[in-house]
C-alpha cells in the first residue's frame, strides 16, 4: 500500500483526505514515477470544487516530477532510475503516479524535484503565451495579470528577456517587490489598471494582455488594448468571464480574444521537448528563477488549496510525499 489524496465528492478543499491506496501498476506505454513533489495548481482546485466535471472518487494533480519506478510495456524512451517531469500526469497528488511516456519530460541535471515540478504546467504555459497564442517581439507592450503569481513570475523574466517592456497588476505590497525582482517595468493595482496602461503608453494601450483572473479584470483587460490588440484568457482565478457580446470586440478597436489551454500546445513529442527544453534549461542555467512560495507536506492538500484559492501564495506552491 502508499499513500494519495483522495476526494470522494465535489466540494470545498476539506473534501480532500489523506488515505492508503494501492500502488499504481503502469499499463502499455505507461511510466510509473515516484513522484519527489507534486505541482498544485488552479485547474486542481476547478476540478475538486466540481466546476470543471471529473469522476469520483479523485485523486488530484497533473504536474509532478520524481523518478521512474518502472515502465509499462513498449516503453523504449525511459528506464527505472531517469528522472522525469510532467504537466499531464495521472493523480499526481500522491507518494506514485502514472505518466504516460509521451507527456514524459526528461529533467536535466542540475534541476531539484521541486524546481522541476515547479515548471512544467506554468512554465510552459508562459512559454506558449508569449511565443505561440500572441508572439511577442521586442518592443511590445504586454499587460500582464497576477506578476507575483507562478506564471506571473515566469512570465515577466522570459518577456524582459525578448525585451518587451511589461506592465504587471498585484493586490500588495509584497507581491509588487516580487513582481519588481522579476523585472517589471511597471507595477500596478487592480483598481484603476486599464486607465494607467493608458497612460503609461501615452493613450495607445497594451498590445496584448494576459488575463488568467477572469472576471474580475475581463472589462479593464478589453480596455487597455491598443487597436488590433489581444486579450489572451487564460484562466478565471476569480470566477469564470459571462458571455461576450462580439460587437465589443468591434467597439474596442477590432479587437482579438482568444481562450488559449495547455493540451492545445502540446500536440506532439516536438512540441512537448521544444517548450519544456527551452524553459527547463533556463532554469537549469541560473537565466530563469522559479520561486518556489509554498510548500506543504501532502497530508496538508486540503491546507494548500486553501491558500492558492484564498490568493495567500505568490510564486509556485509544491506538495511533497
Amino acid at each position: 500500500m502508499t499513500h494519495a489524496i483522495v476526494a470522494r465528492q465535489a466540494g470545498g478543499p476539506e473534501v480532500l483526505t489523506y488515505e492508503d491506496v494501492e500502488r499504481p501498476v503502469p499499463g502499455p506505454g505507461q511510466l510509473l514515477v515516484k513522484v519527489g513533489a507534486a505541482g498544485v495548481n488552479f485547474i486542481d482546485t476547478y476540478k475538486r470544487s466540481g466546476t470543471y466535471k471529473v469522476p469520483f472518487p479523485f485523486t488530484p494533480g497533473s504536474e509532478a516530477a520524481g523518478t521512474v519506478e518502472a515502465v509499462g510495456d513498449g516503453v523504449t524512451g525511459f528506464v527505472p532510475g531517469d528522472r522525469v517531469a510532467t504537466a499531464e500526469g495521472i493523480n499526481c497528488y500522491a507518494d506514485y503516479a502514472l505518466v504516460d511516456e509521451a507527456a514524459a519530460l526528461p529533467v536535466p541535471r542540475g534541476l531539484d524535484d521541486l524546481t522541476a515540478a515547479a515548471l512544467p504546467l506554468q512554465g510552459i504555459t508562459a512559454h506558449y503565451l508569449m511565443n505561440s497564442t500572441f508572439k511577442v517581439e521586442p518592443g511590445h507592450t504586454v499587460l500582464l495579470h497576477a506578476g507575483a503569481g507562478g506564471v506571473g513570475l515566469l512570465l515577466i523574466q522570459l518577456l524582459k528577456a525578448r525585451g518587451a517592456e511589461v506592465i504587471t497588476t498585484v493586490s500588495t505590497d509584497a507581491k509588487e517587490q516580487l513582481a519588481r525582482g522579476a523585472g517589471a517595468d511597471h507595477v500596478l493595482r487592480y483598481e484603476g489598471f486599464a486607465e494607467r496602461v493608458r497612460e503609461i503608453t501615452s493613450g495607445t494601450g497594451a498590445d496584448v494582455v494576459y488575463d488568467g483572473v477572469g472576471k474580475d479584470t475581463f472589462d479593464g483587460s478589453l480596455a487597455a488594448l491598443r487597436v488590433r490588440g489581444m486579450l489572451v484568457l487564460f484562466g478565471a482565478a476569480s470566477g469564470p468571464v459571462p458571455p461576450v457580446d462580439p460587437q465589443r470586440l468591434n467597439a474596442g478597436g477590432s479587437l482579438f480574444l482568444t481562450r488559449p489551454t495547455l493540451g492545445h500546445y502540446l500536440r506532439d513529442a516536438a512540441e512537448r521537448r521544444w517548450r519544456s527544453g527551452e524553459v527547463f534549461a533556463a532554469a537549469a542555467n541560473g537565466s530563469l528563477k522559479v520561486r518556489i512560495g509554498a510548500r506543504y507536506p501532502l497530508v496538508q492538500a486540503a491546507q494548500a488549496h486553501r491558500d492558492l484559492e484564498g490568493r495567500k501564495t505568490t510564486g509556485k506552491v509544491i506538495l511533497v510525499p
